[in-house]
């Protein structure tokens, strides 16, 4: 064989690479107008699915949309991010028995509280938001905060799809390195520094079930400055977190 031809014949494949490059963009630029828009709308919506596989990598340190929010709007944000192993495990416990108790023991939804979420709403008195740790974690990661039935409805795939993947020791440390703690406050460090002086590792039963009530709604709930209402909150948390050890098994064995 001539070896001039076989030079010649790599560099025609080389260079139809970039002609099928080119063809595909020119491919979708040809589509109608609503074409082009469901595909890029498809494309968003697999993105976050893409994610979850990139954020199985211990180093990778995930943003939440507010945090995004917060950064483009100028606003800024204080947020250290700190390894499960350098959190109380009394803040761990708290966060678990305040919102996800069965946390060790699902797929990413409750579903057994999903149907009687369900039922309560079909009824007209649902008064619970019935969104388990790994939900409320890829709606900060991927989603917006305001209820709807278009948010829940992307948030249940993703929460499974994240369990699947994850470990519950990373999809735990996730949230709580993304959970919001007050404005501009993110993640257990900043919100552990912010409102009681002292580093997640060295907060007490009483501070991390502080923290834990306010999780739901951080603006109005400030841990540091409680109410009554939220004391006496805080004051069965505490004592519901002191028994929680088999709750929290999946995260230290």
């Amino acid at each position: 064989m001539d070896v001039r031809q076989l030079d010649i014949s790599t560099d025609n494949e080389e260079e139809a690479e970039v002609p099928r490059r080119s063809s595909l963009l020119a491919r979708f630029r040809v589509r109608p107008l609503w074409q082009r828009i469901v595909l890029v709308v498809i494309g968003l919506f697999l993105l976050p699915y893409l994610f979850i596989l990139f954020y199985v990598l211990p180093f990778i340190h995930p943003v939440s949309t507010l945090m995004i929010g917060d950064a483009v709007t100028f606003q800024g944000y204080d947020r250290r991010w700190v390894p499960l192993e350098n959190i109380a495990p009394v803040l761990v416990k708290s966060v678990m028995v305040s919102e996800d108790g069965q946390f060790c023991f699902h797929g990413g939804v409750d579903w057994g509280e999903m149907r009687l979420l369900i039922q309560e709403t079909m009824r007209g008195k649902s008064t619970r938001g019935g969104s388990t740790i790994p939900m409320q974690t890829v709606k900060n990661l991927f989603l917006w905060n305001s209820r709807s039935f278009v948010r829940k409805t992307m948030e249940l795939p993703l929460a499974v799809s994240a369990s699947t993947i994850w470990s519950k020791r990373r999809m735990m440390e996730i949230y709580l390195n993304i959970a919001e703690w007050g404005p501009g406050i993110y993640g257990i460090e900043a919100a552990a520094r912010y409102h009681f002086k002292v580093p997640a590792s060295k907060l007490t039963g009483r501070q991390a079930a502080l923290l834990a009530v306010s999780l739901p709604n951080p603006i109005d709930r400030v841990a540091s400055r409680p109410g009554r209402g939220l004391s006496q909150l805080a004051s069965l948390i505490q004592r519901r977190a002191r028994n929680a050890d088999a709750y929290i098994k999946c995260l230290y064995d």
